[in-house]
C-alpha cells in the first residue's frame, strides 16, 4: 500500500502513546487504547488498523469483544497469541475493576442499587445463573454468592441451600434473589414467579425477609419489588 504510514511516522500528537501521556487516557478512543495494547502492526497495516478490525469483530462493543475466545482473537490478521493474551488480560482487568467498585457499595436501598452490584457478575455470561445477595438488618451487603448455573433458558435453584447459607452468615436477615436472562427478554416466566413466592414463604418461616428478585439482561433489569410482584 503506497499510502501506508507506520504509527512511528505519524505526527507526535496523533500517536496513541504520546496522546495518552499528554492528554490522559480519557482522550483516547477505544481503538486508540487497543492500539497501545497491540503495540505493533504488520508490514502494510498499522496497529490502529488492526484495532479497528478487532472492534468490528466485537460489533464496536468492548463488552462483546470481551466475550471472544483466544481462538477468535487469533483469527484477526495481525493478532498472534501474545497480543491476544494481552488484550484478553486487559479486558478481564476492566471487568474486575467494575466488580471491585460494586463490592464497595455499603448497602442496597432500592432495585437500582441491587442491579449495580449484580450487573458485573453477569458480564459475558451466556448461560443462566442464579445469585443471592445476603444483607444485614440495615441492608448492608454481607455476601454475594452464586447458587446455580444452568443452560441458555433456565437454572435450578434449591431453597434449602440458599437458606442454609443464610443461617451461616453472621448478621444476615435479608436476601435479594437474582438471575440473568441471556436472551435479554426480561419478562419473568411462570417458574420465576412461583420461585419468588416459594422463597418468600420459606423466608418468613425462617425469619429472613426477601427484599426483591432481580432479573438481569443486556444492560437492563426487571425488579419483582418495583412491579408489585412480591
Amino acid at each position: 500500500m503506497d499510502d501506508f504510514k507506520s504509527i512511528k511516522n505519524w505526527a507526535i500528537d496523533e500517536r496513541p502513546v504520546e496522546k495518552l501521556v499528554s492528554k490522559g487516557s480519557d482522550a483516547l478512543t477505544n481503538a486508540e487504547l487497543l492500539t497501545i495494547l497491540i503495540n505493533t502492526g504488520t508490514r502494510n497495516r498499522s496497529a490502529l488498523d488492526i484495532a479497528k478490525d478487532l472492534l468490528e469483530k466485537g460489533n464496536q462493543s468492548l463488552l462483546e469483544l470481551s466475550k471472544l475466545s483466544l481462538a477468535d482473537f487469533k483469527k484477526i490478521k495481525g493478532i498472534g497469541e501474545k497480543k491476544a493474551v494481552t488484550i484478553i488480560a486487559a479486558l478481564e482487568l476492566g471487568k474486575r475493576r467494575q466488580l471491585s467498585q460494586a463490592l464497595e457499595r455499603p448497602s442496597i436501598s432500592n432495585s437500582k442499587s441491587a442491579y449495580e452490584i449484580l450487573v458485573t457478575y453477569f458480564l459475558d455470561i451466556v448461560v443462566e445463573q442464579f445469585y443471592v445477595i445476603y444483607l444485614s438488618n440495615n441492608n448492608a451487603v454481607l455476601s454475594v454468592e452464586k447458587m446455580s448455573e444452568g443452560g441458555m433458558t433456565a437454572t435450578m435453584v434449591d431453597a434449602r441451600v440458599i437458606f442454609k447459607r443464610a443461617l451461616e452468615i453472621t448478621g444476615a436477615t435479608k436476601i435479594v434473589l437474582a438471575h440473568n436472562h441471556p436472551s435479554g427478554n426480561l419478562t419473568p416466566s411462570q417458574a420465576d414467579k412461583l420461585l419468588t413466592q416459594r422463597m418468600k414463604e420459606a423466608g418468613k418461616f425462617l425469619e429472613f425477609e426477601l427484599l426483591d428478585h432481580v432479573i438481569v439482561g443486556h444492560n437492563q433489569y426487571f425488579s419483582f419489588a418495583d412491579e408489585g410482584l412480591m
